[in-house]
């Protein structure tokens, strides 16, 4: 059997709807900005549990926009070092200065202790990624600790769709909240992002910036200095036609996950620990190796000898020791240095059949065993 590392569900109705749509704006010429945009905004602002969606064409650029609207120019702001690079470029981008803060290794995200450690006199905002599309349950620790410091938390909710932690949505424990539609993401629609909010203020920044900061769709006075962020219909109608399945898609996951949870804890290998009252989406199903134990060795043993491809780390190298962000690397990070060097991803699909979770157990059994049984004999 072959589980790859990823799948990407759309179903007959979803692609004869989508194909549609292509049709209707290629003839009317409406291809961008239109009610495709505005109805994938509504229903997924209804989802997120916020009075405001802003569709844009990346999850990079939303969470640049919040950034923006703000304000974090000349100022630090912390990001956890074990992130996708797009979060620090958009610190970046925006006028800011990235700070690279440690993480739990209970929720491989930001803590209450790690971001105390990482703030300075002038931090202006935290941004608190939900790795794999879990919710650290100290969110509202975190949370009273940056407001009595008047530092603003935002959320890169890239992996979180869906996600919620006592019945508070992704998105909402913060200011604003990034989500991302890239293909492998639990909801996309090729290429796009959106900013969640209930904040008017920041909404109303979002509209300017992602339409080249000008005042008006069909004028030409700018008022900020935005860019080209726009999200096309196609990509509109798409997104929504997915984002009907969300709560299937997280059934699915969930049930894929208490499976693996079973196994893994049978093996006694290390995992992060959703809590009661959260519903994680599971977009990534992290494991810790064992120290020692070569990742590479495991990932190509899976694939060659088992036809199981791993999906990626999230992330397999810190932000603070890439070449890019050197001039940012102030201090080791032991915790998020630890996670990066020995997790792997099982791989775990919207779709995925009881028999292919199986197949991964199975096959992740036999490898960790036979390195155990190698490790032994030296």
């Amino acid at each position: 059997m072959q589980v790859p590392a990823a799948r990407i569900v759309f179903s007959p109705e979803d692609r004869a709807e989508v194909a549609s749509v292509v049709a209707e704006v290629l003839s009317t010429g409406a291809l961008t900005l239109g009610a495709h945009t505005q109805e994938f905004e509504a229903a997924f602002a209804a989802m997120h549990g916020a009075r405001h969606a802003v569709a844009v064409n990346s999850g990079t650029a939303a969470l640049e926009i919040i950034l923006r609207g703000i304000d974090v120019g000349g100022f630090d702001v912390v990001v956890p070092t074990n992130t996708f690079a797009a979060t620090a470029f958009a610190v970046l981008r925006a006028g800011g200065t990235p700070v690279f803060a440690d993480v739990s290794a209970d929720t491989f995200a930001l803590s209450p202790e790690t971001v105390a450690a990482a703030v300075t006199p002038r931090t202006k905002a935290v941004v608190i990624v939900h790795i794999g599309g879990m919710i650290p349950p100290d969110i509202d620790e975190l949370c009273g600790l940056l407001d009595e410091r008047g530092i603003v938390l935002v959320e890169d909710a890239a992996h979180a769709h869906g996600s919620s932690l006592a019945g508070r949505h992704a998105g909402s424990f913060g200011v604003a909240g990034s989500f991302s539609f890239y293909p492998t993401k639990l909801i996309t629609c090729g290429e796009g992002g959106m900013v969640v909010t209930s904040d008017d203020r920041l909404r109303d920044e979002a509209l300017l910036y992602r339409d080249q900061g000008k005042a008006g769709f069909l004028g030409n006075i700018h008022i900020r200095e935005g860019y080209a962020w726009r999200m096309s219909e196609v990509h509109a109608a798409t997104g929504r036609a997915h984002l009907r399945h969300l709560d299937d898609f997280l059934a699915r996951r969930r049930r894929v996950a208490a499976r693996y949870d079973q196994a893994i804890d049978e093996l006694g290998v290390e995992r992060p620990q959703a809590v009661e009252g959260s519903v994680t989406n599971y977009y990534k199903y992290p494991v810790l190796l064992s120290r020692g134990v070569d990742r590479t060795q495991v990932k190509k043993e899976l694939r060659e000898g088992h036809g199981v491809s791993m999906a990626g780390e999230v992330y397999e190298a810190p932000l603070h020791q890439q070449p890019v962000f050197e001039r940012y690397a102030r201090v080791q990070l032991p915790v998020a240095e630890d996670i990066c060097a020995r997790h792997v991803c099982l791989p775990l699909h919207s779709d995925m059949t009881d028999a292919e979770a199986e197949h991964v157990i199975s096959a992740f059994r036999a490898v960790v065993h036979g390195m155990e049984l190698d490790g032994a004999r030296r």
